[in-house]
C-alpha cells in the first residue's frame, strides 16, 4: 500500500561510483528533463515515483555498496514508495543475468552504453541534438568532462573493460561545442576525466591528439581552469607538458594512476613500463613544468605481492614525494587475467600495507603544505562551510585534495569566484589563509 502521493513523471536518480559515472548519471538527467521529466539527483524527499541507480562495479567494496542501494530502493518498491526501479552502469553491466535472477523486483536493468534503451523503457526519446549538453550534478562552476569511453589498456588487474568496452574517444568538435556551451552557462573548472586519457585521439584520428584538444578548450573564452585527470604512465605525450607550461588556464597538475613501482609487479600487472621508466617520467614532468602538482593511486597486496615489493613501494613514496595519493587494497576480480593468479596476501596484510603507505604519505603532504605558508595562491571557492569559506588552489582537484579555509566571519566571498589567498597555517590536507588585494 501506498504510504504518500508520488509525483507522476519524477525521477531520483541516484549515481554511486566515479565522476565518469556522474557525468552519465548527468546526461541521462538532461534527456530526462528535455522528456518533460521532473528530475532530480539524491534527494530525500521521496516523493519520486521511479528511481533509477547508476551503479559501480569496480572492486568488492563498490559492488557491495551498489547491491545495498539496490536491495534498499526495491524494498521501497515492496512498500509502495516508489512505482518503478531502474538499475544501469557497471555492476549492471557485468553482472546483468546474476542480478536479474536474484533481485526480481527490479522493472530494468541496463549497461553503461544503454541510454536510449532505458529511455525508451521510461518512455523518452533519446534526443540526439542534446550532445554535450546535460544537468549537472556539481556547483555551477566546475564541471566534469568525459573525453573518451573504454579503454584498450590489457592491465591484469581491471575490469573496467569488461564493464566499459573499448577506447572511444569523443570528436574534438563536440568536446569544443560542450566547453562553450559550460562556460556560457557559469562552469569556471573544467576536469577533463576518462578511463585513459593519453589514449584520447588514437582511436578516431590515428594520433594522440590530447595536447592539441588541451590547446583547444583552453582557447575557449571565458575558461579558467582545464584539470587533467586519469593520465596513464606507459607512452605518455610529452607534448601535453609543453602546452601545460605554456598555457595559464591549464592547470599544473596531473593524476597519474602508477599502481606500483617494482619490475616484478609493473610486469605482472601488464603495465607496460618499468621502475626506471616510471622515475624518469616524474622526472621530466618536474623539469618541464616546474611546480607541477602529482596525484597518483597504488594498490597494496596485488597477487605474489612481497614484503620487499611493500618496501619498494614505501621508498618510492618517499623518494619522489607525491602532492597527493590515494591506495587501494587489491580487490581479486572474476575474469580479468589476475584472477588466474593466487590472492594470496591476506586481508589483513593489504591493509596493513595500504595504513603504513598513507601514514607515510600524510607526513609528506604535512611537510609539502608546511612550505606554502606566506605563498599567495589563486583559489576558486567552492561553498560555505560553518565559519568558513572552501576553495582550492589549481593544484587541488575536488573531493580528494587539498582545500583551502578563508574565514567566513571576516570575509565576504561569492561562492564560483576566484581570489588571491595568502596562506597563513597548514594541516595535513587543509590550508588556512586570508584574502590579499
Amino acid at each position: 500500500m501506498k504510504t504518500k502521493t508520488l509525483k507522476q513523471n519524477k525521477v531520483n536518480v541516484v549515481t554511486l561510483g566515479c565522476s565518469k559515472n556522474l557525468v552519465d548519471s548527468e546526461v541521462l538527467m538532461g534527456q530526462l528533463r528535455a522528456n518533460d521529466f521532473d528530475v532530480v539527483h539524491e534527494s530525500n524527499k521521496n516523493d519520486a515515483s521511479i528511481v533509477v541507480i547508476n551503479t559501480c562495479g569496480f572492486i568488492d567494496n563498490a559492488k557491495q555498496e551498489s547491491i545495498d542501494t539496490i536491495l534498499h530502493y526495491a524494498r521501497k518498491k515492496e512498500e509502495g514508495k516508489i512505482e518503478r526501479l531502474i538499475v544501469t552502469g557497471c555492476l549492471s553491466e557485468r553482472y546483468k543475468p546474476d542480478l536479474e535472477k536474484e533481485i526480481t523486483n527490479v522493472d530494468a536493468f541496463f549497461g553503461t552504453r544503454d541510454l536510449p534503451l532505458l529511455l525508451k523503457t521510461l518512455g523518452a526519446d533519446y534526443k540526439h541534438e542534446l550532445v554535450g549538453e546535460r544537468l549537472l550534478t556539481t556547483p555551477r562552476h566546475f564541471a566534469y568532462m568525459k573525453i573518451s569511453e573504454g579503454c584498450d589498456r590489457p592491465c591484469s588487474f581491471c575490469a573496467i573493460p569488461l564493464m566499459r568496452g573499448k577506447h572511444i574517444s569523443r570528436p574534438m568538435e563536440e568536446l569544443v561545442k560542450e566547453a562553450k556551451h559550460l562556460v556560457a552557462n557559469g562552469t569556471k573548472e573544467l576536469l577533463l576525466i576518462a578511463q585513459d586519457s593519453t589514449y584520447y585521439g588514437l582511436d578516431i584520428y590515428k594520433d594522440r591528439k590530447l595536447a592539441e584538444l588541451l590547446r583547444r578548450l583552453s582557447d575557449v573564452e571565458g575558461m579558467g581552469w582545464i584539470r587533467l585527470h586519469y593520465a596513464f604512465p606507459s607512452g605518455f605525450p610529452e607534448e601535453v607538458l609543453d602546452v601545460m607550461r605554456e598555457r595559464e588556464n591549464i592547470c599544473k597538475y596531473i593524476d597519474i594512476p602508477l599502481q606500483h613501482i617494482t619490475d616484478s609487479m609493473l610486469k605482472s600487472m601488464r603495465r607496460g613500463t618499468t621502475e626506471a621508466r616510471t622515475y624518469a617520467l616524474i622526472d621530466q614532468f618536474r623539469e618541464k613544468v616546474p611546480g607541477i602538482a602529482l596525484r597518483t593511486s597504488l594498490i597494496a597486496g596485488y597477487s605474489g605481492e612481497t614484503e620487499a615489493d611493500h618496501e619498494a613501494m614505501l621508498r618510492f613514496v618517499e623518494k619522489v614525494r607525491f602532492d597527493r595519493l590515494g591506495i587501494f587494497t587489491y580487490s581479486h576480480e572474476e575474469n580479468t587475467t589476475a584472477y588466474e593468479l593466487d590472492d594470496d596476501v591476506p586481508d589483513e596484510v593489504k591493509q596493513e600495507r595500504a595504513e603504513a603507505v598513507m601514514a607515510l604519505q600524510q607526513d609528506i603532504s604535512e611537510d609539502i603544505n608546511s612550505k606554502k605558508v606566506g605563498q599567495v595562491f589563486k583559489v576558486l571557492f567552492d561553498r560555505k562551510e560553518g565559519d568558513y569559506f572552501v576553495g582550492r588552489t589549481e593544484f587541488d582537484s575536488p573531493e580528494v585534495d587539498n582545500e583551502v579555509l578563508v574565514s567566513a566571519k571576516e570575509n565576504y566571498i561569492r561562492i564560483g569566484d576566484f581570489a588571491q589567498v595568502k596562506i597563513t597555517s597548514t594541516a595535513a590536507f587543509d590550508l588556512y589563509g586570508e584574502l590579499v588585494g
